[in-house]
């Protein structure tokens, strides 16, 4: 495995990979692209890329234009050496590992997220998340060009932000969706879920069972939003709830479930976390 800090370097070393001798045509690249404290669920989008692509690239990169002040920027879970150990034990060719400075200067050229999608769940509380969301993607893809690039479903909003960004900046790069990973008692994965107390995390699987409980209400014929997220909030209890939406996979609200087109969406507070999660119908 190859780590390369250097966004130039990178996209001169793909370059030469290209323009090798021992290869005929371009080979199709697979990006993940992660905050790092990587878990099963980066392994998960790792091994979707290696089985769809010649080369994988992974970049690690904490970025700090999506964090809002005060957000937990300075203590995000960061373990470096275990996760160029995970990448290496993986199978990932290159590893993409850039500075700060090696990603921003002090005047930016930045994306704005959409006045509407891009303001509302999540975007709600964290206004202009997105807009660094979107900024780091935008350059990660410009330098690594991938075929392909690899996001969770986990992050819904993030996954139809950057799809709608790439199909409307014409960008060539296929993005792809890839099932949320989940411990064995249904807590999904999440770098955040290292915050969480013994307790905290016993109260996190109340998010989980919410959507247990939305899908077995779709299973009997319960389509209705209103009753379905009136559920949820039950199940939830006394959890800060951010939002409980049912939305179709253009993030607009429905009145009642439509099944191959529909997201049951859930972001909550359990002690200091903010944790989302949801399910796709």
């Amino acid at each position: 495995m190859k780590i390369i800090s250097c966004p130039l370097e990178l996209k001169e070393y793909l370059k030469g990979e290209n323009n090798s001798t021992s290869f005929q045509g371009n080979r199709t690249i697979g990006f993940v692209p992660t905050m790092g404290a990587l878990h099963q669920g980066h392994i998960s989008l790792i091994k979707k890329a290696k089985e769809q692509n010649e080369l994988v690239v992974v970049s690690i990169f904490l970025n700090p234009t999506q964090f809002l002040k005060g957000e937990d920027l300075d203590k995000y879970p960061k373990r470096d050496e275990a996760d160029k150990q995970i990448c290496k034990l993986s199978g990932v060719d290159i590893l993409f590992f850039p500075h700060v400075a090696d990603m921003y200067t002090n005047d930016e050229v930045t994306l704005c997220a959409p006045k509407v999608r891009g303001y509302v769940l999540e975007g709600n509380s964290r206004p202009s998340h997105f807009n660094g969301v979107l900024t780091v993607v935008m350059k990660l893809l410009n330098i690594v060009t991938p075929t392909r690039a690899y996001f969770g479903k986990k992050d819904a909003q993030q996954l139809n932000l950057i799809s709608l960004m790439v199909k409307q900046l014409f960008m060539s790069t296929q993005i792809i969706p890839v099932d949320t990973v989940r411990e064995s008692d249904g807590l999904a994965l999440s770098s955040r879920n290292a915050y969480l107390s013994p307790n905290d995390r016993e109260e996190a699987l109340k998010i989980s069972s919410s959507l247990r409980q939305a899908s077995a209400m779709v299973v009997k014929n319960i389509l209705d939003s209103k009753e379905i997220i009136k559920e949820m909030r039950n199940t939830l209890g006394d959890l800060e709830v951010f939002y409980v939406e049912v939305l179709n996979r253009d993030f607009e609200q429905l009145s009642h479930v439509e099944i191959g087109n529909t997201i049951i969406l859930v972001e909550v507070r359990v002690g200091t976390t903010r944790l989302l999660d949801n399910i796709w119908l």
